[in-house]
């Protein structure tokens, strides 16, 4: 599933939540899909951050993925 369905189907469940409710098995499939789609915004944004580079003052450049990776 990809992320623009897995939004379609949180916000699917979160409606029928509020006019009414859900069953246990939708509860579990709102929760699972919640999940899933926090671990993909934040494997998106560890990306972005991995690929970011600092200039530093004296002109040399600083991979924060790579300082991240090796424990500097």
């Amino acid at each position: 599933m990809n992320v623009a369905e897995m939004t379609a189907r949180i916000n699917e469940l979160y409606h029928k939540s509020q006019n009414e409710g859900l069953s246990p098995e939708e509860k579990e499939e709102q929760a699972a899909l919640r999940q899933a789609y926090v671990a993909n915004v934040r494997a998106n944004l560890k990306g972005q951050l991995d690929n970011i580079s600092i200039v530093e003052k004296d002109g040399s450049i600083t991979n924060l993925g790579e300082k991240k990776r090796h424990g500097s």
